[in-house]
Parts: C-alpha cells; sequence; structure tokens
C-alpha cells in the first residue's frame, strides 16, 4: 500500500511540474524594474512599492496572484504557473505583512509569521510538505544578488522570451543552489514560443541543403544504398594507365571530323587521276601492239616483192 501511494504521488508531482512550465498572463505589468527591498531575516526580496505580492528569492521572481504561485526569471514575465507542491521553502516562510495584496484570508493571522498554508491547502498538503515551516534560523542561506542588468530593459526594449535566457547567462550568470528553483529556472530556459521554433526551423533549413549538397552520396553507415567507387590507378599501375580509355575534349574531336573529311575529299580526286593514268597506260599498249602488228605485215610483203 505504501510504494502505491508513493507511485502516485511521483505521477502527481509529474504532471504537477508539467503544468508549472506553461505560462500564463497574471494581469501585472511592470513599465520599470522595482525596487527591491531584503526581508530582515530572509534571503527574500520584496517589492514595497508594488501594489502586489511580487518577491524575488534564488535568482528567480514570484507573484502570489489569485490564489496561486507564479515564477518567472526576468521582472515582468512571462510567468509560470507553479502548484502549492513545487513552491520553495523560503517562499513559503515570507511574514504575513510582507505581502502587499494580502488576500482576505489571511486576516487574523500573525503578522510576522508565515501564511498557514495548511488550512488553506489542507491536510493532505499538510502532510506533503511537512516541517515547512521550521527551520534553523542560523543556517538560512546568502541571500542571492539581484539580476541589476534587467534594468536596462524596460518599455519596448523589454527583451522577448527567447532571448531572457540568454541575456542572462550573459550578464548575470547565478545559477540558483535551491534544487527546487533550479527546476523551474531550467525549464524556463528550454521553453520557446511556437514563432521562435519556426524562426529557428526557417534558419535551420538553409544549411541543411548545404550540408546535402557537400554530400550527395549516403554513406553506408547511415543505412544508404551502395554507390560505386571510381578508383584512381596507382603509380606504379602503368598497365592501367594505358588500358583506361580517354575522353577527348571538343576541339579535339572537332579537329579529328576535319582531318577525316579532308583526308576523303583528298581519296576522292586521287581516284580519278589513278583512273585516267591507268586509261592512258592502257592506251598506250595498244598503240604499241598495233604498231607491232604493222611492223610484222611489212615484214611479211617485203620478201613476197623480192619473189
Amino acid at each position: 500500500m505504501r510504494y502505491l501511494t508513493v507511485v502516485l504521488w511521483l505521477l502527481f508531482c509529474s504532471v504537477t511540474s508539467a503544468v508549472a512550465q506553461v505560462s500564463v498572463s497574471i494581469g501585472i505589468n511592470l513599465p520599470l524594474y522595482p525596487t527591491l527591498v531584503q526581508v530582515p531575516g530572509y534571503p527574500v526580496y520584496y517589492a514595497p512599492q508594488l501594489d502586489s505580492n511580487f518577491f524575488f528569492y534564488d535568482g528567480m521572481y514570484w507573484v502570489y496572484e489569485r490564489d496561486n504561485w507564479y515564477a518567472s526569471s526576468w521582472y515582468n514575465g512571462p510567468w509560470g504557473l507553479v502548484g502549492p507542491e513545487f513552491v520553495p521553502l523560503f517562499v513559503l516562510r515570507i511574514p504575513v505583512s510582507y505581502y502587499r495584496d494580502p488576500p482576505l484570508y489571511f486576516r487574523g493571522w500573525r503578522s510576522n509569521a508565515p501564511p498557514r498554508w495548511g488550512d488553506h491547502w489542507g491536510n493532505e498538503w499538510q502532510q506533503r510538505r511537512s516541517g515547512w515551516d521550521r527551520w534553523q534560523r542560523s543556517a538560512v542561506p546568502a541571500i542571492a544578488p539581484l539580476p541589476v542588468h534587467q534594468r536596462e530593459y524596460s518599455g519596448d526594449r523589454y527583451p522577448r522570451a527567447e532571448q531572457q535566457h540568454e541575456l542572462n547567462s550573459r550578464n548575470y550568470g547565478y545559477q540558483p543552489r535551491d534544487a527546487v528553483v533550479r527546476q523551474h529556472y531550467q525549464g524556463q530556459a528550454v521553453q520557446k514560443p511556437a514563432s521562435s521554433r519556426q524562426e529557428a526551423t526557417q534558419e535551420r533549413t538553409p544549411r541543411q541543403q548545404d550540408v546535402r549538397r557537400t554530400n550527395p552520396q549516403p554513406s553506408l553507415q547511415q543505412g544508404g544504398p551502395a554507390v560505386p567507387r571510381v578508383q584512381s590507378p596507382q603509380k606504379g599501375d602503368e598497365a592501367g594507365k594505358k588500358s583506361a580509355p580517354t575522353q577527348a575534349s571538343p576541339r579535339e574531336r572537332d579537329a579529328a571530323v576535319g582531318e577525316q573529311r579532308q583526308q576523303s575529299q583528298a581519296v576522292q580526286h586521287e581516284q580519278p587521276t589513278q583512273k585516267s593514268g591507268q586509261e592512258r597506260v592502257q592506251r598506250g599498249k595498244g598503240a604499241s601492239q598495233e604498231q607491232e602488228k604493222d611492223r610484222d605485215k611489212r615484214d611479211e610483203r617485203g620478201p613476197e616483192r623480192n619473189r
């Protein structure tokens, strides 16, 4: 039974933590960085000039508004809803007198003591946060420094949510010591609005295209199809160099075609010349044969005349 209770408690905590990271509007709009004063004996600041329950603890701002706690790493939000189970102990311990806009159920409670959160949130919460109102006064942690650089950002210069964490890291550099506060701080640092995610996607797309252009062939380690590679012959492989066909450039091909045309024209001119020479030789041979026949006839006629 105890094991089942622990499991249900962990599931409830995870759901509550997820809800705590949702940014909400709490109706507080600060045009300037507020004046913050330390609560005596506590590692907490409060804003005496504001008509709201505005505090600063361990690097984050905490506001109690409409019966809910909200947290932000910047003085004017965006704010994240924090469940009662995840409010830091020293925020719960702030005396009633430092709430500038206390709710009605605070009436009658001691001004120099913390609010009666157990009476307000019930026995179940009191059992889960048992001992929250007891601590050693001599073991109070040191107060965190204020992020004074945020004074430069007000009005139209107030940074967007996606810029706030970078500005804090560059100019503030403080990391929360409280484990609960650290979770809220890191959760807000991870969060980005949908518009910033779209801008990041648009910036990332051209880079991915450039990578694809520089690496057009998929590798075998990534599960892509095998692509044959052309291996260049080694220095000592002369036979490979001789047998490997070479591709002629367009100029060389045009020159070769011109030479072939000239050779074919020369052959065409030579063929009639050769034919006429052969005809002349044949004619000469025929004439010499006829002359020989005439001579033989003359020789034959000579003796007959002598008779």
